[in-house]
């Protein structure tokens, strides 16, 4: 029996730990919130994202507008009336006999004339108007695709940010909440040793001003942190909660300054809408140009009236007409219009310069700023490790009366200051490693590989292109 006792009690053992364990796992928030999920609700439901992605699908529609310019013109006319005429006719003599008289009869009414009809028109040549408008348009639609992956950057960097902000922001409070609690403590020590005539009232009230100062930061960083959540709110689309500890991606970027500025030259948004902005200015050149070529179109119309005249009952017309128009002078406002756009393809040109130097300027310094908050983090956990331990030194010193309350004071305030730049230090190396992956332009959902279904821009522009007629928008509208 006595041999069963403890095989009986580890078993009861085991079954309290595991109770306690589901008691602990029921009582636990839910799952932390990721980085990565936070950053995959921004880039579903961020408004500023998404309205940007309609204007995408506004530009797609100047494709098909564009392309109408190939497609024909039809038009059908209707029309009715009342009419009086009064029509004298003479038919000259030797009309309908050879030697016959001239007749001379006049006839007075009302009718109804009646008229419908179908009119068709197509554009033959313009100058290649239509040809250029339409690689016009969809280089447009090209530029507002960089522009939406600018903005995808722009959100995904806030949001990234934001998350950083709230977390720094939560363990800054939690600091100060400890602060407060450990000035406290040292208050009511201090206060204790006062009445046995350890220390003098200066001793304590050092400690309750310390104590008052704890406060008033701790009541500003309750501030701080409401703020955030409002902005996290504002960008994620959700109120944050148990976030967890996020990694900096800086893996994803490339491994020296030079090759970033390259990467950056040649892959961020900025730069190839910029590229795009040219393509359009050309093209926007060329359309001007075509205003001094001649046009020639093609119309057929068919035309049935009843009773037109008074003496006509019924006409039908069948035509086939050629129109050819050749501009020879128009007062030369053409001639502006092409100077006009060369002088806009030059400040476009101009533009890509600029923006390739900005891009370069942005990729060096978010570099630095990588660079500079890897070398913080590594100082201030050298910090905080001294600092804990001098706190410690100190402590014991005062109580053996080689230090005074201003001196544990002191270290106690050194090491919430240095607690407070590991924070803020692991918060910018973060922040500085999306800020590099934004500035060389790979800043996306699709590098990322975030738990969200990829816009594509491509399947509205597709459904949209080819479509002749239909009011409905694809989405249903």
């Amino acid at each position: 029996m006595r041999r069963g006792w403890p095989r009986a009690r580890g078993r009861r053992a085991a079954a309290a730990i595991a109770l306690c364990a589901a008691i602990i796992a029921a009582s636990r928030p839910s799952a932390a919130e990721t980085i990565e999920s936070a950053l995959a609700k921004a880039y579903q439901n961020n408004p500023q994202l998404n309205a940007q992605r309609a204007m995408v699908r506004q530009t797609d529609e100047g494709v098909p507008q564009a392309l109408s310019g190939y497609r024909p013109n039809i038009a059908a006319n209707a029309s009715i009336g009342r009419q009086y005429s009064d029509v004298t006719q003479t038919i000259p003599a030797g009309t309908i006999l050879p030697s016959g008289p001239g007749i001379t009869f006049s006839a007075k009414g009302l009718t109804t004339p009646e008229a419908a009809g179908l009119t068709g028109t197509q554009t033959l040549f313009n100058g290649q108007q239509t040809a250029n408008k339409v690689r016009a348009a969809e280089s447009q639609v090209s530029a507002a695709r960089e522009t939406l992956r600018v903005m995808e950057e722009s959100v995904l960097l806030s949001a990234a940010t934001i998350y950083m902000d709230v977390s720094r922001d939560t363990a800054n409070l939690q600091v100060q909440q400890n602060n407060v609690r450990v000035l406290e403590r040292t208050l009511t020590d201090t206060r204790n040793r006062f009445s046995a005539g350890q220390v003098t009232d200066t001793d304590v009230a050092q400690a309750e001003a310390q104590l008052a100062g704890g406060q008033a930061t701790l009541h500003s960083a309750e501030s701080q942190l409401m703020t955030t959540r409002a902005n996290y709110r504002r960008i994620i689309g959700v109120e944050p909660a148990n976030l967890a500890a996020a990694a900096p991606v800086d893996r994803l970027a490339p491994t020296n300054v030079s090759a970033a500025v390259a990467v950056g030259i040649a892959e961020n948004p900025s730069v190839t809408a910029a590229l795009y902005g040219v393509d359009v200015a050309q093209l926007q050149v060329k359309i001007a140009e075509g205003a001094l070529w001649p046009s020639l179109t093609g119309q057929y119309s068919i035309q049935e009236q009843r009773d037109p005249q008074l003496l006509s009952p019924k006409l039908f017309t069948n035509t086939v007409t050629l129109n050819l128009s050749v501009p020879i002078y128009q007062g030369g406002a053409e001639y502006s219009a092409i100077r006009l756009d060369k002088e806009t393809l030059d400040q476009q040109r101009l533009n890509v310069d600029q923006v390739r130097d900005q891009v370069r300027a942005n990729v060096v310094q978010a570099w630095g700023q990588l660079q500079a908050a890897k070398a913080q983090v590594e100082a201030a956990e050298r910090q905080n490790t001294a600092a804990a331990r001098a706190l410690t030194g100190v402590r014991n010193e005062a109580l053996a009366g080689q230090r005074t309350t201003q001196d544990v004071l002191n270290a106690e305030q050194v090491l919430v200051n240095a607690r407070q730049n590991l924070i803020v230090a692991q918060h910018d190396r973060v922040v500085a490693s999306y800020s590099l992956l934004s500035a060389v332009g790979r800043l996306s959902a699709q590098e990322l590989k975030l738990p969200v279904s990829i816009y594509d821009p491509q399947v509205h522009y597709h459904q949209v292109r080819d479509t002749w007629f239909g009011l409905r928008t694809p989405s249903g509208q």
